[in-house]
């Protein structure tokens, strides 16, 4: 079985129209059930579908040496884990929020203007500056998985984050 899934991987570097379907064929099922174990039953479906328009789009990144099957379950594992990020929330009971500082409601009104600050010198950074930013901040992503991800070589992802920070700093240092 595996020396067939590894000749389809071989495949998926010169044909991935043709490949992807087989290796669907192949793995859809073991893909599948390993996301219903991470993300549940009902959104599986939804992570496998990403998962195999990334094997398909990103096809030249397979290493034909290595295990196809470590590599697609390798990818859903990150589609799973970035589902599961979107989908968090969190629950807070209500009779702790008594001892939160602040009960006059000062505290949460200046953090509310903070965060509106941010959002708007975040929206006046460059596209790619805010993107590489959001993800890192706000995804939890690192630099090195934001770089895959946006399929763009890792320096020019560091230099991103930092001029987007160092521009951020500025539009919100008070003149």
């Amino acid at each position: 079985m595996e020396q067939a899934i590894s000749s389809l991987g071989a495949r998926l570097a010169v044909d991935r129209q043709g490949a992807i379907d087989e290796i669907y064929a192949a793995l859809g099922s073991t893909v599948l059930r390993y996301l219903q174990g991470l993300v549940g039953h009902e959104d599986a479906e939804d992570v496998l579908q990403r998962v195999f328009y990334e094997v398909w789009r990103h096809n030249s990144r397979y290493d034909p040496s290595r295990s196809l099957t470590a590599w697609v379950l390798g990818i859903a594992r990150h589609r799973a884990i970035d589902h599961l990020r979107r989908q968090r929330n969190i629950a807070v009971a209500l009779e702790s929020l008594g001892d939160v500082p602040g009960e006059d409601g000062r505290e949460w009104a200046e953090r509310y203007a903070r965060a509106r600050r941010v959002r708007n010198a975040l929206n006046r950074l460059p596209d790619e500056q805010r993107e590489v930013l959001a993800l890192a901040y706000f995804g939890g992503y690192t630099q090195s998985e934001i770089a895959a991800y946006l399929d763009l070589p890792l320096g020019t992802v560091k230099a991103r984050a930092f001029r987007g920070l160092r521009r951020l700093a500025d539009l919100l240092t008070p003149q």
